[in-house]
């Protein structure tokens, strides 16, 4: 008994009048299609109930239509929502996605190793705050894996930068303005074996926001959190231990912000002691009246994917120094803003 099979890709290009490779293209959003073709086509196939078959695209195209995406971590709050919109948009490209968490400098170079002798495997690469070398990166650019780096820059693939350290720079600049001159700093973990960019730069702005007032640099004041809510706590103890603890404290993310903020209730202190601001704007931010500043993680995720995607359909076709992405200016708009909460508004 034969099994009815459903209306193939060639069914729509027929349908439509054009060529397989039209449809293929209109229907995945891509570009070189007139809005008109693209909008008669998508109106074909959702009549024909047509889903494309990623299996006869692989052989039609030569690609598979699969990514990859490398951070260090897939639980992190910032990683996993730069995942979900990547992945999101990947899929609504057609592409199927999969993550590679690489947690110590011994597991990216394994995988760039083995990606290397297995290039054909996926059609592109997102690798996300890793700091892949210039000679990997050329490695790779010379086995034609096509690549986006996100959070740091190389002089072979296009990058996607959220500008860390305005980031610093503002959350400093907001205590500054809330009359705090003693200004205490919690951040990640030092010399961190994948040299991380962000903490740096985001240090550098916050020394820049205090140079600027002519405020002098007071190492005392920074702090290790290493990005969890329990390093943000004994970090703050660390702080409030001091002989002239500080008024007011950045804090490199929400999520060591928490901790820092239980760190006062043991003490019974309130913000009204000690002024606190975020980074991110953790869903429970709001919640507990943290000031932070909003990060755009998801679109910043969509960005690095559709960049990706318009390399791929360029066929790895990149100028240095010339389409590199930067959303800094974007995601003033989108989600790098400050958001005022009463953890910085004095009473």
């Amino acid at each position: 008994m034969s099994r009815n099979r459903g209306p193939s890709i060639e069914d729509v290009a027929r349908e439509a009048g054009v060529s397989v490779a039209t449809v293929s293209r209109a229907l995945r959003g891509l570009p070189n299609v007139a809005e008109g073709t693209r909008i008669r086509v998508q109106a074909i196939a959702d009549k024909m109930n047509y889903r494309a078959d990623p299996s006869a695209a692989r052989l039609a195209t030569g690609r598979t239509h699969l990514v990859q995406l490398v951070t260090p971590t897939v639980d992190g709050w910032y990683f996993s929502r730069f995942l979900a919109g990547a992945i999101d948009h990947l899929i609504s490209r057609g592409y199927e996605a999969i993550s590679h968490p690489v947690e110590n400098p011994e597991q990216r170079e394994l995988f760039l190793a083995e990606l290397l002798r297995l290039e054909k495997r996926v059609d592109g690469l997102i690798v996300v705050d890793l700091n892949i070398s210039e000679e990997a990166a050329a490695q790779l650019h010379s086995a034609g894996i096509r690549v986006v780096t996100a959070g740091f820059r190389t002089q072979k693939f296009p990058a996607v930068i959220v500008d860390d350290y305005r980031v610093g720079f503002m959350a400093t600049e907001h205590l500054l303005h809330g009359g705090h001159s003693r200004i205490g700093l919690i951040s990640g973990e030092p010399n961190h074996p994948l040299a991380f960019s962000v903490p740096g730069l985001r240090l550098a702005g916050y020394t820049g926001a205090l140079a600027a007032s002519g405020i002098p640099i007071d190492t005392s004041l920074e702090q290790s959190g290493f990005f969890t809510a329990e390093g943000g706590r004994r970090a703050m103890e660390r702080l409030l231990a001091l002989d002239d603890p500080p008024t007011g404290v950045f804090v490199m993310s929400d999520e060591m912000a928490f901790g820092a903020w239980r760190a006062l209730q043991d003490r019974g202190l309130s913000w009204s002691d000690v002024a606190i601001i975020g980074v991110d704007d953790h869903e429970l931010a709001a919640l507990v009246g943290l000031t932070t500043v909003r990060l755009a993680p998801r679109e910043v995720g969509t960005a690095s994917a559709e960049r990706l995607l318009r390399l791929i359909d360029d066929d790895g076709d990149f100028t240095p120094g010339v389409d590199a992405v930067d959303v800094a200016n974007a995601a003033r708009s989108e989600g790098i803003e400050l958001v005022v909460r009463s953890s910085t508004v004095r009473t």
